[in-house]
């Protein structure tokens, strides 16, 4: 890691500057709102015209705010500032012109720290390829179990701009950040930060996986106490790689997290223990117990790794051994992320469609020994056959469906030709409950049946919630026919 004297951001005097904020939604419109109420003069420019965002334009316009709907492409005269929603391309000609023209362009979590008070919160910040909301929340678990008012923000569903701006006062932030707002906050300072994974996702979006990863570890420049990495990763370049490019302040430590036995500065486990060999005095020769595997939930190699990266965030602020313990315990992760839906005829069925990539999948499949796998929709660019060569050998047979399952059909005959393979050519409402009725007739007592698709769900549902939904009504139907 670097270092130096890192300096926090130079107050922004918002009173009568000419602010343009790009893009309704969820967080343009309090965006909108918060710089109108510092007193800036406020344009809202969106490349939609649909209902929604013309709902969205009267509530603003009411208020005294211009919205300038169906171009989102142009500055508007005199802007002295653009702020984003994080989703909009660095290569979109608004942010192109607003380069020439000198202009800064921040996110709306840049906007938040730039907006903190001198008393605010700090910030205990996590991004990824995977594993974001759950290790954010496992966090902030842990850090209420030990007494500290805290919120899980950011990326997750509450804004950081309304924590920040809101009334509630916090101790410390648990915050969840994409690699789209971290590409758009430059000023942000960590108190702590973890990276837990890196695999390729948004490329079309970053432009390069070396841009995807640069941003991403954005999330380590300046940090003040603990750089957190995951020591097993194998993707390069690695989160480790990321911290020693890192710019942080004097005397911030780098911490690995690992599923194995840790080193000093390391968390890790052993005998089925999650352990501290980071925060407690003389690491090179003593070690912490936080909690046992058992606690948490669900107890998959992944999501150990996550618990074990929220304590060593928590344990960085000061948190004792026995509130990550508590906090953990206390924890209920969200639906459709590796949730056991029932067993039926010694079949476990297990509801994992929350994994929308290949990455993701590849960590579901590891967590179970003989697996029949329902998977595909669309790949959006992805390709499988690392994915199944990995793992072949756990494979009892695969259900395929959605737009794009062709393309894992033949990663499989490439990667595991002796896997029976369904190929489930229908988008109706009954596909899922189809393709759990052929998942059992594959199974056999022992086996998992697993919807880790590796794809997004578009194409045949609303979201990863409502395949979720679906493949679990189906199975609960399974088991109530059979019984």
């Amino acid at each position: 890691m670097g270092s130096g004297q890192v300096t926090s951001s130079e107050p922004f005097d918002f009173q009568g500057k000419h602010v343009t904020v790009a893009g309704l939604g969820v967080s343009g419109v309090p965006a909108a709102k918060a710089l109108h109420g510092l007193g800036a003069r406020v344009t809202v420019v969106n490349d939609g015209a649909d209902e929604r965002a013309r709902a969205q334009a009267a509530e603003l316009e009411a208020l005294g705010i211009t919205v300038r709907l169906g171009d989102g492409d142009t500055v508007p005269e005199g802007t002295e500032l653009i702020v984003t929603a994080p989703g909009w391309r660095p290569d979109k000609p608004l942010f192109t012109a607003a380069a020439q023209a000198g202009v800064p362009v921040w996110g709306d979590v840049e906007l938040a720290w730039r907006l903190r008070g001198p008393d605010a919160a700090d910030w205990l910040a996590v991004t990824g390829t995977n594993g974001k909301t759950t290790t954010v929340q496992m966090l902030a678990s842990i850090l209420k179990a030990a007494g500290l008012r805290t919120a899980a923000v950011g990326n997750i569903g509450v804004s950081v701009l309304d924590a920040v701006l809101g009334e509630e006062t916090y101790d410390v932030l648990a915050v969840e950040l994409s690699s789209y707002q971290l590409h758009w906050a430059p000023s942000l300072r960590a108190h702590s930060a973890a990276v837990l994974n890196l695999a390729p996702d948004h490329l079309d979006w970053h432009g390069s996986m070396e841009a995807y990863a640069r941003d991403k570890g954005r999330i380590y420049e300046g940090n003040r106490v603990a750089c957190v990495y995951n020591v097993d990763a194998t993707d390069k370049p690695s989160t480790e790689d990321l911290v020693r490019e890192a710019d942080v302040e004097e005397g911030c430590r780098a911490i690995g997290f690992t599923l194995g036995t840790p080193a000093p500065s390391q968390l890790g486990v052993v005998e089925g223990i999650l352990v501290d060999r980071a925060f407690v005095e003389n690491r090179h020769k003593n070690a912490q117990e936080l909690a046992e595997v058992a606690d948490v939930r669900p107890p998959a190699p992944h999501n150990i790794a996550n618990a074990l990266a929220a304590a060593a965030l928590a344990r960085a602020y000061g948190v004792p051994a026995r509130a990550v313990r508590d906090g953990l315990r206390a924890f209920t992760p969200d639906a459709h992320r590796i949730a056991h839906v029932a067993d039926v005829d010694g079949v476990a069925y297990v509801d994992d469609s929350k994994a929308t990539n290949t990455h993701a999948a590849e960590a579901s499949l590891a967590a179970y020994e003989s697996i029949v796998w329902i998977a595909g929709g669309l790949a959006k660019g992805a390709v499988f056959d690392e994915l199944v060569a990995k793992a072949a050998k756990r494979l009892r047979g695969a259900v395929l469906i959605g737009a794009d399952r062709a393309l894992i059909r033949e990663a499989l005959a490439r990667h595991a030709p002796e896997v029976p393979v369904v190929d489930l050519d229908r988008t109706d409402t009954g596909a899922m409950r189809a393709a759990v009725h052929e998942a059992r007739r594959l199974a056999r007592a022992g086996d998992t049946v697993l919807l880790a698709p590796a794809c997004a769900s578009m194409d045949m549902f609303a979201d990863y919630n409502k395949r979720g939904d679906a493949f679990a009504d189906a199975v609960r139907e399974l088991g109530s026919v059979e019984g």
